[in-house]
Protein backbone atom coordinates (compact mmCIF):
# COMPACT_ATOMS: atom_id res chain seq x y z
CA UNK A 1 0.00 0.00 0.00
CA UNK A 2 1.26 3.32 -1.34
CA UNK A 3 2.20 5.84 1.87
CA UNK A 4 -0.58 8.62 2.03
CA UNK A 5 -0.08 12.29 1.21
CA UNK A 6 0.12 14.26 4.18
CA UNK A 7 -1.79 17.46 4.21
CA UNK A 8 -2.07 20.84 6.03
CA UNK A 9 -4.64 22.55 5.77
CA UNK A 10 -4.35 26.70 6.62
CA UNK A 11 -7.24 28.98 6.76
CA UNK A 12 -8.52 31.36 9.34
CA UNK A 13 -12.58 30.38 8.80
CA UNK A 14 -13.09 27.10 10.99
CA UNK A 15 -16.07 25.94 8.22
CA UNK A 16 -13.46 25.44 5.22
CA UNK A 17 -10.96 24.13 7.39
CA UNK A 18 -14.00 21.67 8.51
CA UNK A 19 -15.13 21.13 4.93
CA UNK A 20 -11.80 20.41 3.72
CA UNK A 21 -10.81 18.43 6.46
CA UNK A 22 -14.17 16.12 6.02
CA UNK A 23 -13.46 15.92 2.55
CA UNK A 24 -9.77 14.22 2.45
CA UNK A 25 -11.08 12.16 5.52
CA UNK A 26 -13.81 10.44 2.82
CA UNK A 27 -10.92 10.34 0.61
CA UNK A 28 -9.11 7.22 2.25
CA UNK A 29 -5.99 6.06 2.30
CA UNK A 30 -4.58 7.93 -0.57
CA UNK A 31 -4.69 11.18 1.19
CA UNK A 32 -3.73 12.07 4.67
CA UNK A 33 -4.94 15.03 7.24
CA UNK A 34 -2.18 15.63 10.03
CA UNK A 35 -3.27 19.22 10.97
CA UNK A 36 -4.27 22.31 10.36
CA UNK A 37 -3.66 26.05 11.35
CA UNK A 38 -5.65 29.53 11.42
CA UNK A 39 -3.13 31.94 9.82
CA UNK A 40 0.13 31.90 8.18
CA UNK A 41 2.31 32.38 11.71
CA UNK A 42 0.87 29.29 12.68
CA UNK A 43 1.26 27.45 9.77
CA UNK A 44 4.99 28.50 9.00
CA UNK A 45 5.24 26.58 13.27
CA UNK A 46 3.02 23.32 11.76
CA UNK A 47 4.96 22.71 8.47
CA UNK A 48 8.25 22.42 10.39
CA UNK A 49 6.78 20.49 13.03
CA UNK A 50 4.94 17.99 10.97
CA UNK A 51 6.54 17.99 7.86
CA UNK A 52 3.82 17.40 5.57
CA UNK A 53 3.91 16.73 1.82
CA UNK A 54 1.17 19.31 0.27
CA UNK A 55 -0.52 22.29 2.73
CA UNK A 56 -3.76 23.22 1.27
CA UNK A 57 -3.59 27.43 2.21
CA UNK A 58 -5.76 30.60 2.11
CA UNK A 59 -4.53 33.53 0.90
CA UNK A 60 -6.40 36.52 2.83
CA UNK A 61 -5.44 35.63 6.78
CA UNK A 62 -4.97 37.72 9.16
CA UNK A 63 -1.42 37.92 11.13
CA UNK A 64 0.56 36.63 8.34
CA UNK A 65 -1.08 35.99 4.95
CA UNK A 66 -0.52 32.98 2.86
CA UNK A 67 1.77 34.92 0.55
CA UNK A 68 4.34 35.62 3.00
CA UNK A 69 3.90 32.23 4.95
CA UNK A 70 4.34 30.78 1.54
CA UNK A 71 7.46 32.38 0.72
CA UNK A 72 8.90 31.18 4.17
CA UNK A 73 8.16 27.76 3.84
CA UNK A 74 9.22 27.34 0.64
CA UNK A 75 12.89 29.04 1.40
CA UNK A 76 13.14 26.27 4.40
CA UNK A 77 11.47 23.70 3.56
CA UNK A 78 11.58 23.14 -0.19
CA UNK A 79 10.09 19.60 -0.16
CA UNK A 80 6.71 20.84 1.24
CA UNK A 81 4.21 21.66 -1.68
CA UNK A 82 1.59 24.86 -1.35
CA UNK A 83 -1.75 24.61 -2.79
CA UNK A 84 -3.51 28.26 -2.74
CA UNK A 85 -6.64 28.63 -2.09
CA UNK A 86 -8.82 31.59 -1.99
CA UNK A 87 -12.48 33.44 -3.05
CA UNK A 88 -10.42 35.88 -4.87
CA UNK A 89 -9.90 35.62 -8.50
CA UNK A 90 -7.41 38.22 -8.89
CA UNK A 91 -4.76 37.74 -11.42
CA UNK A 92 -2.21 39.67 -9.20
CA UNK A 93 -2.24 36.73 -6.69
CA UNK A 94 -1.87 34.13 -8.85
CA UNK A 95 1.35 36.10 -10.27
CA UNK A 96 2.26 36.64 -6.44
CA UNK A 97 1.54 33.16 -5.61
CA UNK A 98 3.63 31.50 -8.21
CA UNK A 99 6.59 34.30 -7.48
CA UNK A 100 6.51 32.84 -4.24
CA UNK A 101 6.86 29.30 -4.92
CA UNK A 102 3.51 27.99 -4.88
CA UNK A 103 2.67 24.91 -6.57
CA UNK A 104 -0.91 25.93 -7.82
CA UNK A 105 -4.11 28.33 -7.16
CA UNK A 106 -7.64 26.89 -6.41
CA UNK A 107 -10.45 28.69 -5.84
CA UNK A 108 -12.56 27.35 -2.84
CA UNK A 109 -15.61 26.32 -4.89
CA UNK A 110 -13.12 23.65 -6.97
CA UNK A 111 -14.67 20.29 -6.88
CA UNK A 112 -13.85 17.41 -5.03
CA UNK A 113 -12.12 14.98 -7.87
CA UNK A 114 -10.05 18.58 -8.99
CA UNK A 115 -9.00 19.19 -5.69
CA UNK A 116 -7.44 15.88 -4.98
CA UNK A 117 -5.98 15.56 -8.61
CA UNK A 118 -4.36 18.74 -7.27
CA UNK A 119 -2.58 17.33 -4.38
CA UNK A 120 -1.57 14.24 -5.75
CA UNK A 121 -0.20 15.93 -9.10
CA UNK A 122 1.69 18.87 -5.93
CA UNK A 123 2.69 16.16 -4.19
CA UNK A 124 4.90 15.05 -7.29
CA UNK A 125 6.55 18.76 -7.33
CA UNK A 126 4.40 19.21 -10.62
CA UNK A 127 2.39 22.60 -11.42
CA UNK A 128 -1.32 22.71 -10.77
CA UNK A 129 -2.94 25.23 -13.40
CA UNK A 130 -6.11 25.39 -14.83
CA UNK A 131 -6.69 26.35 -18.58
CA UNK A 132 -8.80 29.29 -18.26
CA UNK A 133 -7.04 31.11 -15.50
CA UNK A 134 -3.81 30.47 -17.33
CA UNK A 135 -4.90 32.01 -20.55
CA UNK A 136 -6.48 34.77 -19.05
CA UNK A 137 -3.09 35.05 -17.10
CA UNK A 138 -1.26 34.79 -19.94
CA UNK A 139 -2.98 37.88 -21.75
CA UNK A 140 -2.84 39.81 -19.07
CA UNK A 141 0.74 39.76 -18.38
CA UNK A 142 1.48 40.01 -22.31
CA UNK A 143 -0.16 43.03 -22.35
CA UNK A 144 1.94 44.37 -18.96
CA UNK A 145 4.93 43.25 -21.22
CA UNK A 146 3.73 45.22 -24.27
CA UNK A 147 3.13 48.49 -22.37
CA UNK A 148 6.15 48.18 -20.46
CA UNK A 149 8.78 47.74 -23.59
CA UNK A 150 9.44 51.15 -24.45
CA UNK A 151 10.94 51.52 -20.97
CA UNK A 152 13.26 48.14 -20.51
CA UNK A 153 16.60 48.47 -20.89
CA UNK A 154 19.17 45.58 -20.23
CA UNK A 155 19.87 47.44 -16.85
CA UNK A 156 16.44 48.13 -16.38
CA UNK A 157 13.76 43.95 -16.62
CA UNK A 158 10.30 44.28 -16.41
CA UNK A 159 10.18 42.56 -13.44
CA UNK A 160 12.55 42.90 -9.83
CA UNK A 161 15.79 40.43 -11.01
CA UNK A 162 13.71 38.76 -13.39
CA UNK A 163 16.66 38.22 -16.27
CA UNK A 164 13.99 39.30 -19.01
CA UNK A 165 17.06 39.46 -21.82
CA UNK A 166 17.53 35.68 -21.97
CA UNK A 167 17.60 33.30 -24.82
CA UNK A 168 16.00 30.14 -24.54
CA UNK A 169 17.11 27.28 -27.01
CA UNK A 170 14.29 25.80 -29.36
CA UNK A 171 13.60 23.10 -27.31
CA UNK A 172 13.87 25.03 -23.80
CA UNK A 173 11.13 26.60 -25.15
CA UNK A 174 8.87 23.25 -25.44
CA UNK A 175 9.85 22.31 -22.44
CA UNK A 176 9.12 25.64 -21.05
CA UNK A 177 5.82 25.86 -22.98
CA UNK A 178 4.81 21.76 -21.29
CA UNK A 179 5.46 23.24 -17.65
CA UNK A 180 2.96 26.50 -18.42
CA UNK A 181 0.24 24.00 -19.36
CA UNK A 182 0.93 21.96 -16.68
CA UNK A 183 2.36 19.20 -17.92
CA UNK A 184 4.96 16.52 -15.71
CA UNK A 185 7.69 15.51 -16.92
CA UNK A 186 7.16 12.49 -17.78
CA UNK A 187 4.36 13.80 -20.25
CA UNK A 188 6.63 16.16 -21.62
CA UNK A 189 8.97 13.72 -22.46
CA UNK A 190 6.72 11.59 -24.40
CA UNK A 191 5.49 14.61 -26.34
CA UNK A 192 9.06 15.14 -27.45
CA UNK A 193 10.25 12.09 -27.82
CA UNK A 194 12.92 12.35 -25.24
CA UNK A 195 13.82 10.73 -21.36
CA UNK A 196 12.48 12.09 -18.19
CA UNK A 197 16.04 12.62 -17.44
CA UNK A 198 16.73 15.04 -20.73
CA UNK A 199 13.51 16.96 -19.56
CA UNK A 200 15.59 17.42 -15.65
CA UNK A 201 18.29 18.34 -17.52
CA UNK A 202 16.40 20.86 -19.75
CA UNK A 203 14.45 22.29 -16.45
CA UNK A 204 17.89 23.06 -14.71
CA UNK A 205 19.13 24.92 -17.54
CA UNK A 206 15.91 27.15 -17.61
CA UNK A 207 16.20 27.55 -13.64
CA UNK A 208 19.59 28.88 -14.57
CA UNK A 209 18.96 31.23 -17.22
CA UNK A 210 15.73 32.48 -15.41
CA UNK A 211 17.38 32.81 -12.05
CA UNK A 212 14.65 30.59 -10.35
CA UNK A 213 14.22 27.52 -8.51
CA UNK A 214 11.18 25.62 -8.98
CA UNK A 215 8.55 25.21 -12.28
CA UNK A 216 6.33 27.71 -10.38
CA UNK A 217 9.33 30.30 -10.36
CA UNK A 218 10.34 29.84 -14.01
CA UNK A 219 6.55 30.03 -15.24
CA UNK A 220 6.00 33.47 -13.42
CA UNK A 221 9.05 34.62 -14.57
CA UNK A 222 8.21 33.73 -18.18
CA UNK A 223 4.77 35.22 -18.25
CA UNK A 224 6.52 38.68 -16.97
CA UNK A 225 8.91 38.31 -19.34
CA UNK A 226 7.15 37.28 -22.78
CA UNK A 227 8.86 34.25 -23.31
CA UNK A 228 5.39 32.48 -23.25
CA UNK A 229 2.51 33.10 -25.70
CA UNK A 230 -0.75 32.56 -25.55
CA UNK A 231 -2.00 29.91 -28.10
CA UNK A 232 -5.01 31.72 -30.36
CA UNK A 233 -7.34 29.51 -29.08
CA UNK A 234 -5.87 29.56 -25.60
CA UNK A 235 -5.54 26.55 -23.76
CA UNK A 236 -7.25 23.49 -23.33
CA UNK A 237 -8.02 20.59 -21.02
CA UNK A 238 -5.47 17.40 -22.01
CA UNK A 239 -7.25 14.57 -22.52
CA UNK A 240 -8.28 12.21 -19.66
Amino acid sequence: MPTPIRVVIVDDHLMVRKGLRLLLEEEGSEVEWVGEATDGESAISLVARLQPNVVLMDIRMPNQDGISALKHIHATHPDVHVLLLTTYDEDELIVQGFQAGASGYLLKDVSLEKLLQAIHVASKGEIVTQPATMARLLARTNLIVSSSSKEKTPDRPLAGNAPCFIELTNREQEVLNGVAQGERSKEIASRLGISERTVRAYLTSIYTKLNVDSRAAAVAVAFQCGLLKQPKDGFSEKPK
